[in-house]
């Protein structure tokens, strides 16, 4: 098996501009830090505003020619991406648990997840589909047709390095778009390698750029106000969110935001308490709780409670915490310093405004940046975490006592992801799917996550889909021709 060293070694570490690998204009780099032991495990190059104006000078001068690429062979190297990922699973989900933190056998989960998104989309280039219709007074006929929208400014976050980029890169590419591509800092190896074989698979220079930077704002900004580009997809908080639509206003570009998750988590009395309990770790724990799907308020009926949280406590007080490359461990560290400390203080306001303790709910020792898995019960209304996303391995639990006040509790945001709800009652399950004020609902299940499916939220958790067949539209403009056959 690769060595830890050898997967570091083996990946690029410099800007990828116009298919070539180059240093930073300003020779500037950046550290990449393991979270599980807080040291350096290598350097990246740091790129300025002069290197993402060079980027997108590439996408721009790629665009034409990639768009006139024939839709199959476009989904070609989809596809061959798609195997590349596939046979190189163990070397990538090593890559990434060492940037990253996550449990190895989560980063192969992602990395099949991600390479699911290749595939799809190799499928969805060549049904990219027009229009014919006589017009109402017969004189005509209206053409519909479908075209990419030019080049496009990709921005992800670092908690699913590779899955963000795919679910972005892929459509892109089965669209005709070109790309300049922006990884978190903290995570820039993954998307540097699946850039590395994008390349191998046969995508022409200048298609996929990909910038790594410790100044977001800085590099990205300029591009965004500077009218060439013509799509801004961004994954990230929604504070940033905000600001990246107000500068993308001003160019008037089309945008696609996956923005920040509060989601809720209904347990109603008549649910099936396995699958509840099931879904629950699988909704709270998934990446540690790193994810904007994340169940960050769980919601019970108070006559089941008791033995909800009982059991929920005995799940999360059994997991393994330790550094993702160990054997048997469930729960590896959090991102960084920073994210840590504000799990911290979430929990520790919490219990300050009367919230129990049932697990955890302390920093685990050692070096790197751990959180014992967490169950709060009792946990108030006003406590910060029922209205701030935790992203970390905390479970809050609040009971109620009829649907009305669950909705309205669970709707009490002005996020709008997802929402989980788990009951055996068809009628309810209906009933109250349809006044979750979320874009995505996980019905007596804990995961939404499919690339075949659209994924995104309403209200301050975004604009637009990605994934499914509404995935690709986000990359393509609509042309109307009148025809005159008079």
């Amino acid at each position: 098996m690769t060595s830890e060293r050898e997967v570091i070694e083996a990946c690029p570490t410099e800007l990828f501009i116009g298919g070539k690998w180059q240093a930073s204009a300003s020779g500037k780099t950046l550290d990449v830090e393991d979270p599980a032991t807080g040291t350096a495990l290598c350097e990246v190059a740091d790129a300025s505003p002069a290197d993402g104006v060079a980027a997108l000078d590439a996408a721009v001068a790629a665009q034409e020619d990639w768009a006139a690429v024939a839709p199959r062979e476009r989904g070609e190297v989809l596809r061959r991406t798609y195997e590349l990922m596939t046979e190189r699973a163990d070397e990538l989900a090593l890559l990434m648990t060492l940037e990253m933190g996550k449990p190895v056998a989560e980063s192969k989960a992602e990395i099949a997840y991600a390479a699911e998104f290749f595939r799809w989309f190799a499928e969805e280039a060549v049904r990219i589909d027009g229009g014919y219709q006589v017009a109402p007074n017969g004189k005509g006929r209206f053409l519909v047709m479908r075209q990419p929208v030019g080049p496009c400014l990709l921005v992800t976050p670092w908690n699913f390095p590779a899955a963000m980029g795919a679910r972005k890169i892929g459509p892109a590419v089965a669209a005709g778009c070109t790309m300049v591509m922006k990884p978190a800092s903290q995570t820039p190896l993954s998307m540097l390698k699946l850039a590395e074989l994008m390349t191998e698979a046969g995508l022409p220079a200048g298609v996929l750029n990909v910038i790594t930077t410790s100044d977001a704002g800085g590099v990205m900004e300029p591009l965004i106000r500077d009218g060439r580009a013509r799509k801004l997809s961004f994954t990230g908080s929604t504070q940033v969110g905000r600001k990246l639509i107000e500068q993308a206003a001003e160019q008037v570009l089309r945008t696609s935001m996956e923005l920040g998750g509060n989601a809720p988590l209904l347990v109603f009395e008549d649910a099936d308490l396995d699958k509840a309990v099931d879904g629950a770790m699988l909704a709270k724990m998934r990446n540690g709780g790193e994810a904007c799907t994340a169940a960050n308020r769980i919601y019970v009926q108070s006559s089941v409670m008791d033995e909800f949280a009982t059991r929920l406590t005995e799940r999360m007080s059994a997991l393994k915490v330790g550094r993702g490359t160990e054997d048997g461990i469930d729960v590896g560290p959090l991102i960084d310093a920073k994210q840590r400390d504000k799990v911290k203080d979430l929990v520790d306001d919490a219990v300050a405004q009367g919230a129990r303790v049932l697990t955890g709910a302390s920093v685990a020792a050692g070096n790197g940046y751990f959180y014992q898995p967490t169950v709060l019960a009792d946990v108030p209304t006003s406590a910060r975490l029922q209205k701030e996303e935790i992203f970390g391995p905390v479970a809050p639990l609040t009971a109620f006592e009829t649907e009305d006040e669950a909705v309205r509790m669970a709707n009490d945001t002005e996020f709008g992801l997802v929402s989980y709800l788990f009951t055996n009652d068809l009628a309810r399950a209906l009933r109250v799917s349809e006044r979750l004020e979320t874009g995505m609902i996980g019905l007596n299940q804990g995961i939404v996550s499919n690339p075949a499916a659209p994924f995104g939220g309403v209200k301050q958790s975004g604009l637009g889909r990605e994934g499914g067949s509404a995935g690709i539209d986000e990359y393509l403009e609509i042309k109307y021709v009148a025809v005159n056959l008079d």
